[in-house]
């Protein structure tokens, strides 16, 4: 995944509000969020090709979000699939913040990844770009392909959109959420980031949703833990045709 955002106890009526887009090759095989049916108390979608997920939540309130680092530099080709990471966490018994202090002593083994996980005690992050675990205080955050809360336009920008369409209601409409996440603005190449890609890519890879020949937003996320401990889940896909990209279904799951 390459955006994730969230508002995390700042809403009155739902302490956890996340929205998210999955940036992919078009070519890389996805089952759509589903129940799994080995594991039918989560709710995800799967990587049928590293047997993971990108994002995803349990019954019992858990639930988990990665993103990439960009660093083309330190790729490890052989290196296993983060997704395992959140489908790890989704279907084992350990708390978030044990899980994720695990996860730190090993996170050496994979490309670079951002890392949030949470439970009915917390809501943690992880990177195995920077040392530890952290307990996230109540805020607004966003996260792209760098630390946490790096001030890349698209972070920014859809923190700013995010905290403007929630302030002051009760009531989250979703479907504005997934406008958000829609948005192509591009930034001017002076702010753009430098990761290694070239400028070409840099832009491409600019915008909150992304379209490029080959590689772009396969999904977008809402997800919102309200104070019952219900959970609603949105996910809308996006498909590469020979006209460009069309919306696919929207599902919507109501968990408690």
């Amino acid at each position: 995944m390459c955006l994730i955002l969230f508002s995390y106890k700042t809403h009155p009526a739902y302490p956890l509000i996340l929205a998210a887009n999955r940036d992919e090759f078009y070519n890389r095989p996805t089952r759509a969020m589903a129940y799994w049916s080995d594991y039918p108390e989560v709710l995800a979608g799967l990587d049928l090709k590293g047997n993971g997920t990108w994002l995803g939540v349990r019954r019992n309130g858990r639930i988990a979000a990665i993103t990439n680092y960009r660093d083309p530099a330190a790729l490890m080709p052989d290196a296993p699939s983060r997704g395992i990471l959140i489908r790890d966490y989704l279907v084992g018994n350990s708390s978030a913040r044990d899980y994720l202090d695990a996860v730190s002593k090993i996170g050496q083994r994979y490309n670079g990844f951002n890392l949030i996980a949470g439970d009915n005690d917390g809501l943690y992050y992880t990177s195995n770009r920077s040392p530890g675990v952290k307990q996230l205080s109540p805020g607004i955050y966003g996260i792209s392909n760098r630390l946490i809360d790096t001030a890349w336009p698209k972070v920014q920008r859809a923190k700013a959109l995010l905290h403007n369409q929630f302030k002051g209601r009760q009531k989250i409409n979703a479907e504005k959420i997934l406008d958000i996440l829609a948005d192509r603005s591009q930034p001017a190449d002076a702010e753009l980031p430098e990761t290694g890609v070239g400028l070409e890519w840099e832009r491409m890879l600019a915008p909150m949703f992304i379209i490029s020949p080959d590689y772009g937003t396969r999904s977008s996320s809402v997800v919102l833990f309200d104070q019952s401990g219900n959970i609603t889940f949105w996910e809308r896909t996006f498909v590469k045709t020979d006209n460009g990209i069309k919306t696919g279904e929207t599902r919507q799951y109501k968990l408690k």
